[in-house]
């Protein structure tokens, strides 16, 4: 019979339905393993990228499960977002049910791959009870003092119509229109991750070593630590102290200019005192600078603009007027908003200079003595040096110079030895309706307050018509915004701004332990004892946006009583990309292959097979056609194998000893089917590479199909050659080798057997007899086990005392080695 793989499948995933066989709960007696791939968002349909990461996780999870481990493995739904909102617009539908349809398509789609998730154990981010805790969680940072609200220049995205934040701006785009982002003033809502910038840093070396380390530097560089010092330039006709950050103190006295950021405080000051012509020509510098992107502006090459401002800084050391500038090249997102010009010592300032004919000093020789002239400098000189034109410091090299001026600095009160960070803080706030209310009340007399915890969830309205890109609707429900004051009674607003939905996926795994508590966001006890995940699994792209704030949220809520861990996940693994024709698959190049066609055309199975074997998980991988095929194919053999020997495979369940063993063709297949399951083990336990895992299983297959003996023994032999095969391939095709279990007479479920052991003694190499030759004579027999490849043998022979005592301290020219057989050492 032909593989039925629709008959099989659709039989198997109800009967592990039934008979409930993936579902866990905590058990202080075994040893849990947890894991857990990034939870997708309801976009309608699986893509080829979400089986590539789900089918690595599942074929993990089954394996754990045999090896005895007690395995928390389940999915839920990031399912807040503006993707529903356009999508409300574009079919004229509502957020929540586009959304809930979704969900239940895709968790058709996920059960029809047979993933053995334990569904009671999964969350919705957009149901109440999930958003309810988002809010709580919430309103304990602002207890902690980690909220608040500021105005502050944002990204803004008028196509979404919502600010962005700063991990959410790509290229100077929109991380999910793609459309350019500007900046806007506005009041938002923050969470100060700041706080716990150095934690956040220290603990990717302590606490990350199962990270990728390709991940490891991008959440160092994104954090972004520097030492140095702030110091402060007094402008008199603003009567202001304008703070700059640097790392470079010894550069001091080669200020010669200072430059804002177009945001910072200071330009609307300068702007209300200048003459109104004056103003008018800034503020439309402002708007300009406003046009371009935060990676326009930092880019190294791009044009430097300046507008040169009436107004002068104090220099703290020398005392002279420096002129301010404002500069489209300064950023707000990093230090103070505002620099100490320093053209000798940066390319940024001395290019800015030589464009608007501003002095350049030089304050540092070259370390071989070299000396250079501010007018005839071609480039900044960013090397480490030997200080000059700096006073007392003179002649120090630049790594003695940078801590000894600041040391002068702090004693003559001119500056502060400060670390800073790149991090900023997280702006939580989105312009958006399809996502969790912000917990707080707007009263006219008791100012912005948090609605009490009785009150949660603050419940977002469902049976909402979503009319236009770019504004909320919950701002035309009046009804919903009018509240009283939970201080005063007095009448007052809801905040009508939603929560970054980055907020729901950065604790989600910890309400998996614990999914239906009614109480709290999760139980205590049962996050201590899944947490941290064992083995996270997803995409790179991730490495900067969700797991730094996971990892945030994972230390808050530690410091908060409320979990033990301080770091979430033990082990990342970031799988490739799944490419077409050698790129990314997108509905926009239309060379996206739905798994649906896969699944009805080959089968689950051969879906899993396919997208395991053809590349190891951290590599990209080309789909395939003929590689699917290909994996079809090798199903529908290891199938004929058994369906057409079946009364044989029946009648033969002796397992035979090595020992028993003596022919040779019998022994080296018994010893392949336990140097496979050896190599199986490892290759998944360790390694991860479930590519040379299944490489090694087809291996295993032709020696099985191959072994043409037809005795007895042979079949013995062939009968335990098949279940350690079908044991080994049931985590990556758990169907058809559920059924072919059940076809060889087993009654219990093929996933619920042990992982089957391998035996030392069956991997022992048979023994042969080495003739040993120098210059072509015989010298000595030697007994080694057969197998030894032919760098191994030469080894082997070479370090024998005997053969040592034969060579005599004789040069070897050169070595001939046939394994099994011979090796003849040339000596002049």
């Amino acid at each position: 019979m032909p593989y039925d793989f629709e008959r099989i499948e659709g039989k198997w995933q109800r009967k592990w339905n039934e008979s409930e066989c993936f579902k866990v709960k905590a058990d202080e007696t075994r040893e849990k393993f947890f894991c857990l791939e990034m939870f997708p968002y309801p976009s309608g349909a699986l893509h080829m990228g979400h089986v590539r990461n789900y089918s690595i996780g599942d074929a993990l999870a089954r394996f754990l499960r045999k090896k005895g481990k007690n395995v928390l493995y389940t999915m839920g739904f990031d399912s807040f977002g503006m993707p529903a909102e356009n999508a409300a617009i574009k079919y004229k539908t509502k957020p929540h049910d586009w959304t809930l349809k979704n969900i239940e398509y895709m968790t058709g789609q996920l059960k029809r791959m047979g993933y053995s998730y334990d569904w009671d154990h999964g969350a919705i981010t957009c149901l109440p009870e999930y958003y309810k805790w988002n809010q709580y969680i919430f309103l304990k940072m602002y207890e902690k003092g980690l909220v608040f609200r500021k105005e502050a220049p944002v990204n803004w995205c008028d196509t979404c119509g919502t600010v962005l934040a700063n991990e959410q701006v790509e290229n100077g785009e929109c991380w999910r229109c793609h459309s350019k982002v500007t900046k806007k003033n506005l009041t938002q809502w923050f969470i100060k991750i700041t706080d716990y910038a150095q934690e956040l840093l220290d603990d990717i070396e302590k606490g990350l070593q199962g990270w990728p380390k390709r991940v490891r530097i991008m959440q160092t560089n994104w954090i972004g630590r520097s030492e140095g010092a702030r110091l402060a330039f007094n402008v008199p006709d603003l009567n202001y102290n304008l703070e700059v950050y640097t790392t470079r103190f010894d550069t001091i006295y080669g200020v010669t200019f200072i430059a804002l950021a177009p945001e910072h405080e200071l330009v609307k000051a300068m702007i209300d005192k200048m003459p109104e012509h004056e103003a008018a020509q800034l503020k439309e510098f402002v708007k300009r600078v406003a046009g371009q992107s935060n990676i326009e502006r930092s880019d190294a090459g791009a044009e430097k603009l300046g507008f040169k401002t009436p107004f002068y800084g104090i220099h703290p050391v020398t005392k002279k007027p420096v002129p301010i500038w404002i500069a489209n090249y300064i950023l707000t997102d990093y230090g103070t908003g505002a620099i100490m010009g320093v053209p000798c010592g940066d390319q940024r300032d001395f290019e800015f200079c030589r464009k608007y004919n501003i002095p350049v000093i030089p304050i540092v020789k070259a370390k071989d003595g070299t000396e250079f002239d501010g007018e005839t400098m071609t480039r900044a000189y960013e090397e480490y040096g030997i200080v000059c034109n700096s006073g007392e410091f003179d002649g120090l090299e630049t790594e003695e110079a940078i801590t000894k001026m600041i040391d002068w600095g702090e004693r003559e009160g001119i500056c502060k030895r400060e670390v800073n960070f790149k991090l900023r803080d997280w702006l939580i706030s989105r312009q958006r309706y399809w996502g969790t209310p912000i917990p707080f009340i707007h009263c006219p007399h008791c100012g912005v307050v948090p609605v009490p915890e009785k009150d949660l969830p603050v419940l977002l309205p469902e049976d909402v018509e979503v009319k236009e890109v770019g504004r909320s609707p919950l701002l035309d429900l009046p009804d919903w915004l009018s509240v009283k004051c939970p201080v005063c009674g007095a009448d007052a607003k809801r905040e009508a701004d939603t929560m970054d939905t980055f907020f729901c996926s950065s604790w989600y795994f910890d309400r998996y332990c614990s999914p239906h508590d009614e109480n709290l966001p999760f139980e205590k006890k049962d996050v201590d004892y899944w947490m941290p995940v064992d083995q996270y699994i997803g995409g790179i792209e991730h490495a900067c946006l969700h797991l730094i704030y996971a990892r945030f949220f994972t230390k808050f809520l530690a410091d908060s009583g409320m979990i033990s861990v301080r770091e979430p996940f033990k082990n990342l693994l970031t799988q490739g990309m799944v490419l077409k024709d050698g790129s990314k698959m997108s509905k926009s190049v239309g060379n996206v292959v739905d798994p649906s066609e896969i699944i009805n055309k080959y089968g689950a199975d051969t879906a899993r097979l396919f997208i395991l074997f053809a590349a190891p998980p951290n590599n990209d991988l080309d789909w395939s056609e003929r590689g699917v095929e290909g994996a079809y194919r090798f199903l529908s053999r290891v199938w004929r194998f058994v369906e057409d020997n079946l009364e044989k495979l029946s009648a033969h369940n002796k397992i035979i000893a090595m020992s028993d063993l003596k022919e040779r063709g019998l022994r080296d297949f018994k010893r392949k089917i336990h140097s496979t399951i050896k190599e199986v083990t490892h290759d998944i336990s360790e390694e991860k590479q479930f590519n040379t895992a299944i490489a090694r299983l087809m291996e295993l297959t032709n020696s099985i199909t191959g072994l043409k003996d037809e005795g007895d023994t042979a079949w013995d032999l062939k009968r335990e050659a098949a279940e350690a095969l079908l044991n080994c391939l049931s985590p990556f095709c758990p169907h058809i080798t559920e059924e072919l279990w059940e076809m060889l007479g087993h009654d219990k479920m093929l996933c619920l057997e042990a992982w089957p052991e391998f035996d030392n003694n069956a991997l022992v190499q048979d023994a042969v007899t080495i003739v040993v030759q120098i210059n072509g004579k015989i010298r000595a027999k030697l007994e080694r086990p057969a197998g030894l490849s032919r760098e191994e043998l030469e080894q082997d022979i070479m370090n024998d005392q005997a053969v040592k005592d034969k060579l005599d301290g004789k040069q070897v020219i050169k070595i001939i080695a046939v394994p099994d057989k011979l090796v003849n050492i040339v000596v002049k």
